[in-house]
């Protein structure tokens, strides 16, 4: 006997667990289908981002910078430490308690809000009469049905083809959150956020740190200005970054991996390491869906074909995140989740993606929203630009980090801001200040003309915002 819904959620990660909630919130009997497990074999909702991505990957980052900053900063503030040791083991064992901490959050959200939790792999059955048959492969099989279904399966990183994937020495985002010494050497395939986060972990901790990339240009989505700042940083920290390469063998034995390559002048080359983290990218999710079952749509990439409100080619079937188009980030799918559970209600949900912010939480930060220099320049914008560097904000000098600079672009004839890019200290949290104002369109000179607290980073903003104009106020 089949178990009845009004909606059945694919998927627990940040676009799935998101959309259950608010769909439960907006009156519909909900369930949400999760089939990753902790260590012991219980459910751990919250997808790649909450288990194997955003949140453990962040913790890793502040213990590692916390290190960093008691072996090399600590001293000009008059702080004497010592030797200072890292237990890589306790390390981990912290990143994965704050791992579980966010699984047991999005289980009592889902009691909260009533959402029926199922353990187990989603899959299609059949479409019967206006309804949908969703099976769970759990501990013990289950059959939903359900009117509306949300797919937010997630995606899985892409493997280097003959380099396959064995989380001991050819690593992905996974294994690369699970080392458990020091490696002496690291290698990375992939200077993407997974790569420069992973490899500013381990470096930090020690790791001589290399990175393959076969693009010839470092960061190629980010602002031209500031990708170049960040290699500059990058290299002088230790990371070596090599542009331009090609890989041709990846070999892995007891005693590690060896990387033969050409590089940008096309002679060949061997990079020999204990560990190897391959960051190239992420696939869509649609393994096991039986999408064959109900004649949902993919497209040649293996992602779900969508509409711009996330409808699939199949009546009342939605997709969301990462198994569809659009940039794979964590807080899209949360957004698309929202709107897809509002649009089922009968209400205007809206995605902006023009206003959709990424950031690096590398050291130093990197945030963007909006264009690109590049990208205006290509489309023949009229533009003007104003840059302020946090060597003259007094807060960055009091932290002791004044590495980088805010960026604003604002169109030439009405002001209307059109890309900001930070590049330094709390780059992730200035930048929600562009966001909001680029959602309510606002100009540069609105942001210029608002009060920023002082001393803050915040006024590093405002500074860039005047200097489109060019003036300032040199804080």
């Amino acid at each position: 006997m089949s178990k009845q819904f009004d909606v059945v959620v694919i998927g627990g990660g940040p676009g799935g667990y998101i959309a259950a909630i608010r769909a439960a919130q907006l009156g519909f009997n909900t369930a949400c289908i999760d089939e990753w497990k902790n260590d012991k074999g219980g459910p751990a909702p919250g997808g790649t981002c909450t288990n194997v991505g955003c949140i453990p990957s962040k913790a890793l980052l502040q213990s590692s910078e916390h290190f960093d900053h008691a072996n090399h900063h600590f001293a000009e503030h008059g702080i004497s430490t010592g030797t200072v040791t890292m237990d890589v083991a306790k390390m981990v064992a912290r990143k994965d308690t704050v791992v579980k901490q966010n699984n047991d959050g999005i289980l009592y959200l889902f009691k909260k809000n009533k959402v029926s939790f199922f353990h187990g792999r989603g899959s299609f059955v059949a479409a019967k009469d206006g309804l949908y048959e969703v099976k769970v492969a759990g501990a013990a099989e289950e059959v939903l049905t359900a009117k509306h279904v949300i797919i937010a399966t997630g995606s899985n990183a892409r493997q280097l083809p003959g380099a396959a994937f064995d989380e001991e020495n050819i690593l992905s985002n996974d294994g690369a959150l699970r080392i458990g010494a020091v490696p002496k050497k690291l290698g990375v395939i992939g200077s993407g956020v997974i790569g420069l986060e992973m490899g500013s972990v381990w470096r930090r901790l020690g790791s001589e740190v290399t990175v393959l990339e076969g693009l010839p240009t470092f960061l190629g989505a980010v602002d031209e200005g500031v990708a170049k700042e960040a290699f500059k940083c990058f290299t002088k920290q230790g990371l070596k970054i090599e542009l331009g390469v090609k890989i041709s063998d990846v070999k892995s034995t007891k005693k590690g991996v060896t990387v033969s390559y050409a590089n940008a002048k096309g002679e060949a080359q061997e990079l020999a390491v204990d560990k190897l983290i391959v960051s190239i990218g992420r696939v869509p999710n649609t393994i096991g869906l039986n999408t064959e079952a109900v004649g949902l749509q993919l497209d040649e990439r293996g992602a779900i074909v969508v509409n711009a409100d996330c409808q699939t080619n199949l009546p009342n079937v939605w997709a969301v995140g990462d198994v569809v188009r659009g940039p794979m980030l964590a807080h899209k799918a949360e957004e698309e989740g929202v709107a897809v559970a509002e649009r089922i209600a009968g209400q205007h949900g809206h995605v902006n993606f023009n206003t959709i912010p990424w950031v690096i939480y590398t050291s130093p930060e990197i945030a963007w929203v909006g264009r690109t220099e590049q990208q205006l320049k290509a489309d023949g914008v009229a533009y003007k630009a104003g840059q302020f560097p946090f060597l003259a904000n007094g807060r960055a000098r009091a932290l002791g980090d004044t590495t980088g600079f805010v960026k604003f672009l604002a169109d030439a004839k009405t002001d209307e801001i059109l890309g900001v890019h930070i590049i330094g200290p709390m780059a992730s949290e200035l930048i929600s200040e562009a966001v909001v104002a680029m959602e309510f369109k606002a100009s540069a000179e609105d942001i210029a003309r608002i009060c920023h607290a002082h001393p803050s980073l915040s006024e590093a903003t405002k500074e860039a915002a005047l200097a489109v104009d060019k003036r300032t106020l040199n804080f």
